[in-house]
């Protein structure tokens, strides 16, 4: 076991969210991907009578055996944190736990979810790899989205939520503008679908946009996702408004990123997107999508360079 635990549910964006903190660290790190049971799981990250049997023996045992650093993402992880902490046992706890931070050394939240306190890092979007040596493995990667004609238009489409409105009327209007603006300008569109996607949608965009030359077309199950060569060769990035994670990672990157579906967003998304478009380093889509000078929003190497700091880890 190493010194460092990353510790989630397994979901995607929990995990990436967790990875990406303890790899901006310089940390490596065992992954748990913890499998909660009844009834510990109902309420974590309250710690119920019993709580030390909520992820299993295999659990049980590790708990004797306890690492310098345990780094969790998501409301299953909270409880596994908050057990694992201790005497020579850290815990950084990602995502708002919603109960008292104190229960944690440090709580790591997004400042558009209002979470304050001592021991409370905020920051702008969510934890992501993206810097400028992820970029370039991603290039090296996908060599063959260097070779297609700019400018290089990345689309990255989410979906509807319980806070973003999005149809097959927005979508429609999307494709519209996506069309006219490659008729008009040439160029390559490399476009992928997150798993928030209607089916219909995705169906509907490609047989339309597909059409069009020098198009670069990925669905969930497609074989190797291209996502890190999409953020990796874009000369400019569309994505749509609803999803956090993604217009984090496209706005650290170096490419002028432009959201899509702004007025369809409300409740903390919204406010994510408000302090992007304050900031000047996302905005508003349109059909030009003009370039313009970029500096981007590296918020992971910022946020691990605080919690080695207040933790006095040593690299």
């Amino acid at each position: 076991m190493s010194a460092t635990w990353v510790l989630t549910d397994g979901h995607a964006g929990n995990q990436r969210q967790a990875s990406a903190l303890s790899q901006a660290l310089g940390r490596a790190a065992t992954d748990w991907t913890l499998h909660p049971r009844a009834p510990w799981r109902w309420l974590a990250p309250r710690r119920l009578i019993g709580a030390e049997r909520a992820f299993g023996p295999d659990f049980v045992s590790a708990l004797s055996a306890r690492p310098r650093l345990a780094i969790g993402c998501g409301r299953q992880a909270a409880l596994a944190t908050r057990l694992l902490r201790g005497p020579g046992c850290a815990a950084v706890q990602i995502l708002d736990p919603r109960i008292d931070p104190a229960h944690w050394d440090l709580v790591i939240a997004p400042e558009h979810d209002g979470l304050r306190g001592g021991n409370v890092i905020t920051l702008l979007g969510s934890l992501n790899p993206v810097d400028d040596l992820w970029l370039a493995g991603a290039r090296k990667a996908f060599p063959a989205f260097g070779a297609l004609p700019g400018p290089r238009t990345a689309l990255l489409l989410g979906g509807p939520s319980a806070h973003a409105a999005f149809d097959q009327a927005a979508f429609d209007a999307l494709a519209v503008q996506l069309q006219a603006l490659l008729e008009r300008e040439g160029g390559s569109l490399l476009a992928t679908t997150s798993r928030r996607t209607p089916v219909e949608i995705r169906a509907r965009l490609r047989e339309r946009l597909a059409r069009l030359p020098r198009v670069s077309w990925y669905e969930p199950g497609e074989g190797t996702n291209p996502y890190p060569g999409l953020l990796g060769w874009a000369d400019r990035i569309v994505c749509t408004a609803d999803s956090v994670n993604m217009l984090s990672e496209a706005a650290a990157t170096c490419a002028p990123v432009f959201a899509f579906g702004v007025e369809r967003v409300d409740g903390r998304p919204r406010r994510f997107i408000d302090s992007l478009l304050s900031l000047g380093r996302v905005r508003v889509f349109d059909q030009s999508l003009l370039a313009y000078p970029v500096v981007p929003l590296r918020e992971t190497a910022r946020v691990a360079q605080e919690i080695r700091q207040r933790l006095a880890l040593q690299d």
